[in-house]
């Protein structure tokens, strides 16, 4: 390759670098308002866990034993 062409390329793909690290940025600043909006709103959560649990527990129970009865069809094991 000549020394322009490599030049080109090299240029290329810095401006190409610099644009994905420009939106990505946008869009980091982006999350980060909808983030703070949220805590400024006052509003629970939706992603923290419950304190009481009663039927959070036992839905996990009923999910862990369903895992359990498939990893042994997959092994070939009957129940």
């Amino acid at each position: 390759m000549d020394t322009i062409s490599l030049g080109l390329t090299g240029l290329f793909g810095l401006t190409g670098l610099v644009l994905a690290a420009h939106f990505l940025l946008k869009g980091w600043n982006g999350w980060l308002e909808v983030r703070k909006m949220e805590l400024a709103s006052g509003l629970p959560r939706h992603d923290t866990a419950v304190a009481g649990g009663g039927p959070d527990l036992i839905e996990l129970a009923d999910l862990k034993a369903r895992v359990r009865k498939l990893e042994a069809i997959a092994s070939g094991i009957d129940l």
